[in-house]
């Protein structure tokens, strides 16, 4: 089957080493960005902040925190991924006002529905609130992730770091906020072994179950 997605996703690994020298485009950072900023969340809520970080004594100062990892210093764009530790009617009525306003809808019609989304919120308790919203930005990782690969620019999802630390390094815990993942952007450099490894999959037996 020929398929330009499945080609990128082929294409596609965990960059371990990336090519310092190069950088992305305007236009490959917008296509970056936007997949972030467009990706789905449950009820559409996008319970995440973006940390683009781009000065360079602040990744030093990352990298420390993520066990030396070179990834952090020779990408193209490093995005942390955060999300607030405090879901709440503050967070929905939020969203709720920019539903009103981008929808052109009065607000008093919504009432029903931001009712139910707190009460969904509620529910769940305020530690499952907080892996719920976590979960929300693993959608939008894999959603860069793809359209990355689809661009033909390398990226590598990480976890491997402190985050408490990042949080201090970035100014999140004072901001409400946790970080809980990182994607680097770029280009891979010709010394990584990885790049030519061939890619270990399950066979479609082995992950698909039909019922």
């Amino acid at each position: 089957m020929k398929n330009h997605t499945i080609d990128a996703l082929n294409w596609r690994y965990a960059t371990k080493v990336f090519d310092s020298t190069r950088t992305l485009s305007a236009e490959q950072e917008t296509i970056i960005l936007e997949s972030l900023r467009l990706s789905a969340s449950s009820f559409g809520l996008q319970p995440w902040k973006f940390i683009v970080v781009r000065d360079g004594a602040k990744r030093q100062e990352l990298r420390k925190a993520a066990w030396d990892q070179g990834q952090i210093t020779d990408s193209s764009l490093l995005v942390v991924l955060a999300t607030p530790k405090n879901v709440d009617a503050k967070l929905v009525a939020a969203y709720i006002d920019s539903v009103s306003t981008i929808e052109h809808v009065d607000r008093k019609n919504l009432a029903g529905y931001e009712t139910m989304i707190n009460n969904s919120i509620t529910a769940k308790g305020e530690a499952n609130a907080r892996d719920w919203a976590a979960r929300q930005a693993y959608v939008a990782m894999g959603t860069a992730l793809l359209a990355a690969a689809e661009s033909a620019i390398d990226a590598c999802p990480m976890e491997g770091f402190d985050p408490a630390r990042f949080d201090s390094i970035l100014g999140l815990d004072k901001l409400g906020f946790e970080s809980r993942a990182v994607i680097a952007f770029g280009f891979r450099s010709s010394t990584d072994k990885h790049a030519t490894e061939t890619k270990v999959r399950f066979s479609k037996k082995e992950v698909f179950l039909e019922i």
